[in-house]
């Protein structure tokens, strides 16, 4: 082969790899054109034109709108009206654990494990289980923990909780890894979204205080509680005085998550009260759980480049 035809070639190669990244690269994802859309898992996938009443579809795997609705039907007259206002939502609970399951039995077959009576709650536990298997927290995390959080201690030594909170820890740690894994799905596996679809969700998600915050170009710091949790509403004047103190050049949002659950769930609440801060350009920086005094809250707020 001349050298004119080995360019001609290499040319038309580099021509498929970048039509091929046009279609689904990081530019075209539904978090680039639809930011908060998704937070997890469906947050990679990518918005493409779909036959009428399809909503997602991922190799072998399809879900439909008429799917969707059954599924929505199936919960609380409460939690209806909360899930139509966040069909999305559904869609990704819906897509993760079917693609999870997806993993959870290539994972079964290569290592030889027998999955015949389980079911697939069971399967995706075991699955997971192993998946995290090789996660630790040291005493130095637990210790360094312990000092950064004295308020939830009450005045306990370290060494008499040293145990019980290395295993509190292990778990939340446990969790955060295979929530990562489950986040990244998208990364191993092309999912395809319905464009049509996801653009008038888009306008039904970011209507909420929350949305409108992040996207309003200034930093903010969101609260996520309840009334009657003792530490929740401990932290209820110390926002009221942030809200004041900070007055335009911050936003402070609370959300009662057993009034919205919803809300909780996709801003991924799964103790109360957290603390979240977002950059002005509604990137999440930073989340704490648990109560905080007011001084550790005027000391992050000073991380972000917000004074009084």
């Amino acid at each position: 082969m001349d050298n004119r035809k080995q360019i001609f070639l290499m040319l038309n190669i580099l021509i498929i790899i970048f039509s091929v990244f046009c279609v689904y690269g990081a530019d075209n994802t539904a978090e680039v054109k639809y930011p908060g859309l998704f937070n997890s898992a469906l947050r990679l996938t990518v918005p493409s034109s779909m036959p009428s009443g399809e909503l997602l579809s991922s190799g072998k795997l399809k879900i439909t709108k008429a799917q969707l609705d059954a599924e929505i039907k199936k919960s609380s007259a409460s939690l209806q009206e909360q899930f139509k206002k966040n069909e999305f939502f559904v869609l990704e609970q819906m897509a993760i654990s079917q693609l999870l399951m997806s993993e959870a039995k290539t994972w079964a077959e290569s290592k030889k494990i027998d999955i015949k009576g389980s079911n697939d709650n069971e399967i995706t536990n075991k699955y997971l289980t192993d998946l995290t298997s090789n996660v630790t927290v040291s005493a130095e995390e637990a210790k360094q923990f312990y000092e950064s959080n004295p308020e939830m201690f009450g005045g306990i030594k370290f060494l008499e909780i040293q145990s019980q909170l290395k295993d509190y820890l292990l778990k939340n740690k446990k969790q955060s890894f295979a929530e990562e894994h489950i986040n990244n799905v998208g990364k191993r596996v092309t999912i395809k979204i319905n464009d049509a679809w996801a653009k008038i969700q888009y306008a039904k998600a970011i209507d909420n205080p929350v949305a409108k915050a992040l996207r309003s170009g200034k930093p903010s710091f969101v609260n996520f509680g309840a009334d009657g949790c003792v530490p929740c509403d401990m932290m209820a004047p110390i926002r009221e005085e942030i809200k004041k103190e900070y007055a335009g050049k911050l936003n402070v949002v609370f959300i009662n998550v057993r009034e919205d659950q919803i809300m909780g769930a996709r801003y991924g609440v799964s103790s109360i009260p957290i603390q979240v801060f977002y950059d002005n350009n509604g990137k999440e920086v930073y989340r704490h759980t648990g109560f905080w005094a007011k001084d550790k809250l005027v000391e992050k707020i000073g991380e972000l480049g917000v004074k009084k």
